[in-house]
């Protein structure tokens, strides 16, 4: 048949031959050259705020900390609970956490979370004595559990496996960008308003984050803003892109004490989960101490100190951010998962361990520069929520998210409580040794434990493939 010519209606044209006769064919739209929208960078982007004011709510306290000692009378060993009670339900509810999230949604989660803590943070700016602070605190925590898992799990819902841990790299450096331009700021306020007043304005910035975000943020399947060259983009890439995530017109997926099991009785899920805890235990005396250690150990002024104390936080932000982009090129050029996200972590830990060369030098300059180097490569392995989205069975992500962040929770719990204990005569070097020896078994445990990069297996997939088996004997 000779095509003479055709006539164009709507998505269809009719081909009219020679012969008379006509055909009518669908048009084919070119979706190739559709330019595809960019939605998923402004959701990370939003996670990289979310992280921020997480931390400057956890951290705030460490500035005040001198002050607070000092106006109520307590000493290194009650200032040490004060600093651990923020763990105890931190941790207690990682696993709840996770159901929540798998429960509420992303949106939701994240929303009522950080309205939470942030109301708990500006409550402490009222809290008169050690009990207010200490249960203030844990509140901090019970509010705060969700937020790591809800983390992850945006990320696995928005990016394609090869720019997982990119995203991941620029949210979490929001711990330590924020930190390192916040602790001037912060030390700015305490100066300004009082450490009481450095709570409450805290707390404020909190409850308006979480109205932005209930008001912005939605999964990708709800978006309105993401076309389907971007949707396709991503889920071909590996995304988990559900169409029930805890929305009001959807059913709840039920978890049982199988899928418990599942997150718990896995080597390779042990390995990242004791490895979590290598990482936050650097970060937690950071979080606390490290202020305090260069005041009463070094010597400094609260105002040099606030500003030496930002230094190794911009350290570990080129850490994360270089951990992540690398990461993420390795697996583009063909690396196996096994070096290009292995490596960053274990030898970030490795480097970690150079915390105690702080406790050999007794200038100034060189005590930054160890700690610097610590904390670079507490940055630089702190990419490992990609492990979660990549080694646990994607329809428990929220659950082992939440197990991953217990594990690595309790850090917020033993690390501050150790070093009061171990500081109380006041020499750090103890301290600083114990948090180097963590670092060291972190990196042990993914060089023994993880293994292989690839996902655990869920129980239920293993049930249905047996009941295929076995109807076809």
């Amino acid at each position: 048949m000779v095509i003479i010519g055709e006539i164009l209606f709507g998505d269809t044209r009719t081909v009219v031959s020679r012969s008379g006769k006509t055909k009518p064919q669908v048009k084919k739209v070119n979706t190739v050259n559709k330019k595809m929208t960019q939605v998923r960078y402004g959701i990370v982007m939003m996670l990289f705020f979310t992280v921020i004011i997480n931390y400057m709510d956890r951290s705030n306290i460490s500035i005040a900390a001198p002050f607070i000692s000092k106006e109520l009378g307590l000493d290194s060993v009650s200032m040490g609970l004060i600093f651990s009670a923020f763990g105890w339900t931190y941790c207690a509810l990682q696993i709840p956490g996770g159901w929540i999230l798998e429960k509420l949604g992303n949106r939701r989660t994240h929303a009522y979370g950080i309205a939470g803590f942030s109301i708990a943070t500006l409550l402490q700016g009222f809290a008169s004595g050690f009990s207010g602070f200490f249960l203030l605190r844990i509140g901090l925590g019970a509010f705060e559990a969700p937020a790591f898992p809800t983390n992850s799990k945006v990320a696995a819902s928005w990016f394609p496996e090869n720019e997982r841990a990119r995203a991941i790299s620029i949210y979490t450096s929001g711990q330590f960008v924020g930190l390192a331009f916040l602790t001037p700021t912060l030390v700015f306020l305490q100066q300004s308003v009082g450490w009481r007043g450095l709570f409450i304005i805290t707390g404020i910035i909190g409850v308006a984050w979480s109205i932005l975000w209930y008001v912005l943020y939605r999964d990708p399947q709800h978006s309105k803003r993401i076309n389907e060259a971007e949707m396709d983009y991503i889920k071909k890439g590996g995304a988990i892109v559900e169409s029930s995530s805890g929305n009001d017109d959807s059913p709840v997926r039920k978890i049982g004490k199988k899928d418990f099991l599942a997150v718990l009785t896995s080597k390779k899920l042990w390995g990242i989960y004791l490895g979590q805890f290598a990482v936050a235990s650097t970060l937690w005396f950071f979080l606390t101490w490290f202020p305090t250690y260069l005041v009463e150990y070094r010597g400094l002024t609260f105002i040099k100190s606030g500003l030496l104390a930002s230094l190794p936080f911009l350290a570990a932000f080129v850490g994360v951010l270089l951990a992540g982009f690398l990461s993420d090129f390795l697996v583009k050029k063909g690396v196996s998962a096994d070096i290009a996200r292995k490596v960053p972590v274990i030898s970030g830990l490795l480097l970690s361990t150079s915390i105690i060369g702080a406790n050999f030098v007794d200038n100034t300059n060189l005590v930054i520069l160890f700690m610097c180097i610590a904390f670079f490569g507490n940055g630089f392995a702190s990419i490992t929520w990609v492990f979660v989205s990549l080694l646990a069975p994607k329809r428990l992500i929220g659950i082992a998210g939440g197990t991953f962040n217990f594990i690595g929770g309790t850090a917020s719990i033993i690390i501050p409580i150790v070093i009061g204990f171990l500081a109380k005569g006041g020499d750090f070097a103890p301290a600083l040794t114990f948090i180097a020896c963590i670092a060291f078994a972190g990196a042990l445990s993914y060089i023994f434990l993880v293994g292989k990069i690839e996902r655990v297996q869920d129980y239920a997939d293993i049930n249905v493939t047996t009941d295929k088996k076995l109807s076809n004997l």
